[in-house]
């Protein structure tokens, strides 16, 4: 394929972390140095899906040898989805980036598996039904091929719906919040796809400033409207009716016993065994005793084996969706402050604990590894 087929989409190249100037120049000369490229530029229909910075070099030096990889996709979100998958496995990504990049992969995957947004109406219940499914697969997925967990994906999406609406508002604003220009959090981030897009400007531009500068009137609006508590009404003392005086007064007389009908249990040798169906109430509670045939103890006890058996699984299942959680959380904080309080990773003291902590917690990996495993 020729340089000048090869051709260039917006929103790929939008989800392409763009390189430094001194990378690029860095890049630049190492290409120039080889004379052609060690990498080929992948396409699909001819759109370029990884190699733009490559493409600009190879313009402005034409001597340049290289060759183009076309891939065979099925649709247009199916590339998107390729481009976030393939920039995710880069090492330099930031904390922001990788969210959004997840986020953009798992909900191009949706509309890759769903064809257009519009033919969603146009699918029966059943179809809907395993179009949830196929959502649910498609979720887990990419949770096991990024290493995270299933709620770290859909989080992930909510966040690039946001830097999305950010971007709609304010050209420009996505890079800015990726690169840390603009900080927030992403709860913040989030809610910013809810907000009307003439109001978001000013909240976009209020979040540039600093925390101590910030007008908080104008970031109200990304918090989480809760509803107002109901007020408690006290009850209200009715005045007891003449009916409801004379039942007091009767039932505060001494009640006359009643004579309980006792009804006898029949003999054990009126209880016939069966061997064709569950054991009745009788012979469940006297499974010990001789009227419970050999065949029913054998599936009673089945069936009490079976049913410890699943609660064991379950509960190894519940603690191992534990221990992902709590992983999830602790990178989470650590990203969060580090984000919000870049101050420690410079501060001495702060530092030093830090330090002490990361120890602390190897050591504890580390015991677990090869003590526990």
């Amino acid at each position: 394929m020729k340089l000048s087929q090869l051709k260039i989409d917006p929103e790929f190249q939008s989800k392409i972390p763009p390189l430094q100037f001194e990378e690029e120049q860095q890049l630049e000369q190492n290409i120039i140095a080889e004379g052609r490229l060690l990498n080929p530029i992948i396409t699909w229909n001819g759109y370029i899906l990884d190699g733009h910075t490559r493409y600009r070099i190879l313009k402005k030096h034409g001597f340049i040898k290289f060759e183009v990889e076309e891939i065979q996709l099925a649709n247009k979100y199916e590339a998107l989805a390729w481009i976030c998958k393939n920039q995710l496995g880069r090492r330099n990504l930031s904390p922001e980036r990788k969210k959004f990049l997840l986020g953009k992969e798992y909900e191009s995957n949706k509309l890759a598996v769903g064809g257009q947004p519009g033919n969603c109406n146009k699918v029966n219940r059943c179809d809907q039904n395993d179009h949830i499914d196929s959502e649910k697969r498609t979720c887990e997925r990419i949770a096991v091929e990024h290493g995270v967990g299933s709620a770290t994906v859909r989080r992930a999406e909510k966040y690039s719906r946001g830097i999305d609406a950010a971007e709609e508002a304010v050209p420009g604003a996505q890079e800015e919040i990726l690169t840390g220009h603009i900080k927030a959090t992403d709860e913040q981030i989030v809610a910013l796809a809810s907000i009307p897009k003439e109001e978001r400007p000013a909240i976009l531009e209020e979040l540039k400033k600093k925390k101590s500068d910030r007008d908080d009137t104008v970031l109200e609006r990304l918090k989480p409207s809760k509803p107002p508590p109901k007020p408690k009404s006290a009850p209200q003392k009715k005045k007891p009716t003449a009916t409801e005086n004379n039942t007091t007064s009767q039932a505060e007389q001494p009640e006359t016993p009643v004579q309980e009908t006792i009804t006898e249990s029949p003999p054990e040798e009126e209880i016939e065994p069966t061997s064709n169906a569950p054991p009745s109430f009788l012979q469940s509670i006297q499974g010990h005793k001789r009227h419970l045939s050999e065949e029913d103890k054998a599936r009673l006890q089945a069936s009490v084996d079976a049913r410890y058996q699943d609660k064991a699984a379950a509960t190894g299942s519940i603690m191992l969706c534990e221990l992902q959680g709590a992983t999830e959380e602790f990178i989470f904080r650590w990203n969060v402050i580090f984000q919000e309080h870049p101050d420690v990773l410079t501060d001495k003291t702060c530092r030093k604990t830090i330090f002490e902590l990361l120890d602390r917690m190897t050591n504890y990996l580390k015991t677990i590894k090869e003590e526990k495993l």
